[in-house]
């Protein structure tokens, strides 16, 4: 679809009874609507993935239909939990992807073809659960001592089975660590940790001795392995994804995107940190723990001011003009940031000026509904993050 059929289709969108609203701030045409539904859970199993500011695979899946054809290279290169590079997976476009935090490798490389049933239960069983050199005593503030020795014995194994530098494991190993790393802490007997919230990241052991002493609680004991195996199940219930070209996923900055070939991308839906808001490394200590990754040697980006994160949009822009073919398009979302005093997208806008891009509209997201602002007593069109502001780019 051209850039001018796909902003007309903006424009006349009325799936969910609501015709999109046309304005202009600061001289930048906007479009709002609810273009994709607020419900829970209505993608595909394969997503139900949990990571820090993720956006929903509705929002890729959206632009994916419209602006690609299977085969076509869709591209994040702050793939996070690797949503579009699975959605692009599960409509048969080429996934493509890249972020700083080797987590997010671990997170999406093994969604891209995932094991049966069978060979996830036969990892499990290869496993030396009585094998283990070092138990980290303070991780007891979350588990139960039999299950922090297991938990453990299974890192160590999945550090000898399928080390980090290790570009094509088992695709079983693979598939077991991510599982493990998704079920290390959460609020109920499908993780586990005794119980911790929130489930997508780890408070500190600290506030979890805290947690504990206010609950009253000890931490339970949980069979490692047949958590492991349930979750596998509730992923795989949806199937895999159809046949693909294969993914060409990355660790590393998104201002250098070596391993993407020049104008093979046809599509860019991403969305990069929004300044210093979330602590993806604070966040993300138990898991890069389990992971063996130095978290503290993670170069993510926290952009304290609007300024030098408008730079560092430029240089990923800069690059994405490389790799996006003429006609190809970008999908930049930012969301709301700073009770909506901060606008990211006209940031996005100017650090666009000057690039081998039509800058188009910024397209809007509304909903009325919002898990995660109920979940922490946030009431919706208030505080949290509400809308999608999308920067649509158009490659000349």
């Amino acid at each position: 679809m051209t850039s001018a059929k796909f902003l007309d289709s903006i424009s006349c969108f009325d799936a969910f009874g609501a015709v999109t609203m046309e304005t202009t701030v600061e001289g930048i045409p906007y479009l709002i609507n609810e273009y994709w539904t607020a419900a829970q859970r209505q993608a595909h199993s394969l997503h139900e993935v949990s990571y820090r500011a993720c956006f929903k695979p509705q929002l890729p899946e959206f632009f994916i239909e419209r602006l690609t054809v299977p085969g076509d290279g869709v591209l994040d290169p702050f793939m996070g939990r690797g949503t579009a590079p699975v959605q692009a997976a599960l409509m048969g476009r080429r996934p493509m992807g890249n972020d700083i935090n080797p987590l997010s490798l671990l997170f999406t490389r093994p969604r891209m073809a995932p094991p049966a049933l069978a060979g996830v239960a036969s990892g499990l069983a290869a496993v030396t659960w009585d094998r283990v050199d070092d138990v980290r005593e303070d991780l007891l503030a979350f588990y139960h001592p039999a299950t922090l020795r297991r938990l453990c014995a299974l890192r160590e194994w999945l550090m000898r089975e399928a080390p980090l530098d290790d570009t094509h494991p088992d695709p079983a190993i693979d598939w077991l660590r991510m599982v493990a790393i998704n079920r290390l802490t959460g609020h109920s007997p499908g993780f586990f940790s005794g119980y911790t919230l929130p489930p997508n990241q780890a408070t500190s052991v600290a506030n979890q001795l805290k947690i504990n002493h206010k609950r009253g609680q000890t931490p339970p004991e949980r069979d490692i392995a047949a958590v492991i195996l349930k979750k596998t199940r509730q992923l795989l219930r949806d199937g895999s994804p159809m046949a693909h070209p294969p993914a060409t996923l990355r660790t590393g900055s998104s201002t250098r995107l070596a391993h993407v070939p020049t104008g093979s991308v046809a599509l860019v839906v991403t969305s990069p940190p929004f300044l210093d808001i979330v602590q993806y490394a604070q966040d993300n200590w138990l898991r890069c723990w389990f992971a063996g990754i130095d978290a503290r040697a993670v170069e993510i980006a926290m952009h304290r001011t609007e300024s030098a994160w408008e730079a560092m949009v430029r240089a990923t822009l800069t690059e994405l003009a490389r790799v996006v073919r003429p006609g190809g398009h970008v999908a930049f979302e930012v969301g709301e940031v700073r009770g909506g005093k901060v606008l990211l997208e006209q940031a996005v806008w100017r650090a666009a000026e000057g690039l081998p891009f039509e800058r188009l509209a910024v397209m809007v997201n509304q909903q009325m509904f919002t898990k995660t602002a109920n979940c922490w007593g946030v009431d919706n069109n208030t505080k949290g993050t509400n809308t999608n502001r999308i920067v649509l780019l158009s490659r000349r």
